[in-house]
């Protein structure tokens, strides 16, 4: 058990140092599946030269205003619970592919987390107590995987702005039995708010800024609607001295791609695989060369990769579309 420990400690080591030297996180937002993924889930993730995914297991609430996280229930997909984070991480860890651990929440309907609000007091109590036992477990979960990046939590403004000491107990606490780098997912407009980067290792945004109203996508517009946000990241960034993270970013294949990047709700029709293309060829420009920029990773991966996507999908997914060439050629360089 000391010699598996020490080897663990030592798998968390070279993934820091391989970021700490400079090589970019090129990542994949793995989405759980219901199954255990094998060695075919694998090869399109190395195909487009990620170096890193995330993995994303669930806890659920039934209301912004619930305190109790619910999570390794019985009836989630095998992807979202311990078990399949420990079989994913391994799989990858194997064929030399880093693992950021990224424990989420989803509120029943889909609604938004940033809004996720207690009432009372004894509310809030409950909900840092049934929250510290979410993220703590699956801080355990990644040192003993020797997962060497963990994200605290995901978009959850209401939360960080209303108790913000508890997030800094939280910190010291994860701490305490995870030694990997640790990271907030920060939603785009939430970013500047947070009150405890000086406390993590990467400044992490979810990086949907909103860019252009126009239909049609112009990689040169793109940019210079780039560089205001940028500027934001980098006071940010220069304030506490930290590195950032993309820990999402994405375009649709959609016409109007850049009006409201975070927007999901055009289900079908206006596809347009070219904006998703040159959207995620003017985010590459604006950001992977700065020495500040850790990274990032892409939203979202699924793992059936053969049946998803394709040339009639306006959804995230860049699979199976000319996006996915445009992502392999920025992370290869």
């Amino acid at each position: 058990m000391k010699c598996k420990k020490i080897l663990l400690s030592a798998l968390v080591l070279l993934g820091l140092a391989c970021t700490s030297r400079g090589q970019k996180i090129n990542g994949l937002s793995f989405v759980a599946s219901p199954n255990k993924i094998s060695k075919k889930q694998i090869i399109p993730v190395q195909k487009v030269s990620a170096n890193y995914v995330s993995l994303m297991p669930f806890g659920f609430i039934r209301s912004l205003d619930e305190p109790l996280v619910k999570f390794n229930e019985k009836w989630q997909w095998f992807g979202e619970t311990s078990a399949g984070v420990s079989q994913y991480a391994d799989l990858f860890k194997s064929n030399d592919i880093q693992v950021m651990l990224k424990p989420q929440i989803w509120v029943h309907g889909g609604l938004y987390t940033g809004k996720i609000a207690m009432n009372d007091e004894e509310s809030w109590k409950r909900l840092e107590s049934s929250y510290r036992d979410f993220i703590t477990t699956f801080a355990a979960l990644a040192e003993k995987e020797g997962i060497p990046v963990l994200c605290i939590g995901t978009e959850l403004e209401q939360f960080v702005q209303n108790r913000p000491e508890y997030w800094t107990a939280l910190i010291v606490d994860i701490r305490k039995i995870y030694s990997g780098k640790l990271t907030y997912a920060a939603n785009w407009d939430e970013f500047k708010r947070v009150p405890f980067w000086g406390e993590l290792d990467y400044i992490g945004v979810d990086a949907y800024f909103p860019l252009t109203p126009a239909k049609k996508v112009d990689k040169e517009a793109f940019k210079v609607a780039w560089n205001s946000h940028k500027e934001e990241i980098k006071a940010v960034r220069e304030k506490y001295q930290k590195p950032v993270v993309f820990t999402e970013y994405g375009y649709r294949s959609v016409h109007h791609t850049g009006r409201e990047p975070w927007d999901a709700k055009r289900i079908e029709g206006q596809v347009d695989l070219q904006a998703q293309q040159l959207a995620l060829e003017a985010l590459y420009e604006t950001f992977w060369q700065e020495p500040w920029f850790a990274g990032g990773f892409v939203w979202k991966w699924f793992a059936d990769h053969e049946n998803v996507g394709g040339p009639n999908n306006n959804r995230f997914t860049p699979q199976n579309k000319p996006a996915e060439i445009t992502i392999k050629n920025a992370y290869q360089q």
